[in-house]
């Protein structure tokens, strides 16, 4: 096999997700190409955390939808990919002269990418899921893995004890051993959940990646399968605790959150900072204009945008109209959203192209008795129109096109 330039840690990005409890915004790409505050993807926060790591040779595993996630990334030119020796790669399912097989299992995705990993000849490889909006130096946990001796090390972060049967948990000694992985447990021992960041040392990974592949049984998964086994050999194992921001982005009520999150001055999510900035592929578009009756409070408002209504508390992508009387607040309207005269929009997250009709009213808070306020939240899937004095309540999600009904 012809070797390129070695690499001490090459990563992989699981990027090749469905994303179904998005519903209607994963219709027609996958969950990492989701557009995310104001002029973002998801899939540029693994991509810049790389970058800004200095890991410069970065395989991106797709299956689902791929053409939109495979055009944004391209030659890997915003982040500084487009290299000679290196760079963004995408990497599909393994075609052969027998036909393709689809990627069966987290583990099963990389094991299909052995040859390219054994390419680079690295020391360490990073696994990352594509779905999650976090800013990370992997340099600092490749130090810990090293000073560990790891055959892997896993990423955790301390979630709320009500929330741990939604993830995986490290079960750990005081040295941070893990000896128990807990896959959403209902009752769990540790609160210490899996980011999906992990570092392998490499020879480690590729025999236990073709040992799981020879087994019938398995899932081909990572927490399923491959963390197991490793740990039911004795393999050192090691969590490594994250204490800055991080969220999975796979429901539309996270999704929701954290593009809040994005606006809330006291939650450390600074995207545009430069010593550890978000890059992403972005066009040239004119300045917003904000006409002069617009009101605009706590708000991102993207280049290209016409405001002449009243923007609370929302975040906005570029092309977004919002026409005089119309009031949007808590709410994310995606690129080219037009929303019509007196139209209403709360608590909604409106998809690319949809189109709101005057004096509509999309969303509410919703108030549930002896819960107080409970936000559902709304959603207009992408090139939908709502016709004009139409009412979609709070947690619907639409479709289809709504037709104005005749009197």
């Amino acid at each position: 096999m012809r070797h390129r330039q070695k690499k001490e840690m090459i990563a992989m990005l699981l990027a090749g997700g469905q994303g179904s409890r998005l519903g209607v915004l994963t219709n027609d790409v996958a969950k990492p190409a989701v557009p995310f505050g104001g002029k973002y993807r998801i899939i540029d926060f693994p991509l810049s955390n790389c970058v800004n790591s200095g890991i410069d040779t970065i395989g991106v595993l797709t299956q689902y939808r791929p053409l939109e996630l495979n055009a944004y990334i391209g030659s890997g030119q915003p982040w500084d990919l487009d290299r000679l020796y290196g760079g963004a790669f995408i990497l599909p399912p393994y075609q052969s002269f027998q036909g393709g097989e689809w990627y069966k299992g987290t583990a099963n995705a990389i094991y299909q990418n052995l040859e390219f990993i054994d390419m680079y000849s690295p020391e360490y490889v990073l696994i990352l899921s594509g779905d999650h909006v976090y800013k990370m130096n992997y340099n600092q946990m490749l130090d810990y893995h090293k000073g560990k001796n790891a055959s892997c090390t896993l990423a955790v972060i301390q979630v709320p004890w009500e929330e741990t049967d939604r993830f995986g948990v490290m079960n750990t000694d005081e040295e941070m051993r893990v000896y128990e992985f807990q896959e959403k447990p209902k009752e769990a021992k540790s609160n210490l959940a899996s980011m999906g960041v992990y570092i392998f040392t490499w020879e480690k990974l590729k025999h236990y990646l073709i040992q799981d592949e020879l087994n019938k049984e398995s899932a081909n998964d990572f927490g399923k399968n491959l963390i197991p086994d490793m740990l039911v050999n004795d393999e050192p194992l090691f969590a490594y605790e994250f204490k800055g921001y991080w969220k999975d982005v796979g429901t539309i009520q996270a999704l929701w959150e954290s593009n809040m999150d994005v606006l809330d001055p006291l939650i450390p999510l600074e995207l545009d900072d430069p010593p550890w900035r978000i890059y992403t592929r972005s066009s040239n578009l004119p300045p917003q204009f904000v006409a002069e009756h617009a009101t605009i409070s706590n708000s991102s408002i993207a280049d290209g945008c016409f405001i002449d209504g009243t923007i609370e508390n929302s975040i906005l992508f570029p092309g977004v109209t919002v026409e005089m009387g119309a009031v949007v607040s808590n709410s994310i309207l995606m690129p080219n959203v037009t929303v019509e005269k007196d139209a209403i929009v709360e608590y909604a997250i409106i998809a690319r192209g949809a189109q709101i009709g005057q004096s509509s009213q999309i969303g509410q808070w919703k108030r549930v008795e002896k819960e107080g306020m409970h936000r559902d939240i709304s959603v207009v899937g992408e090139d939908i129109t709502v016709a004009a004095r139409s009412v979609v309540p709070a947690g619907t999600v639409v479709s289809a096109d709504i037709e104005e009904v005749s009197v």
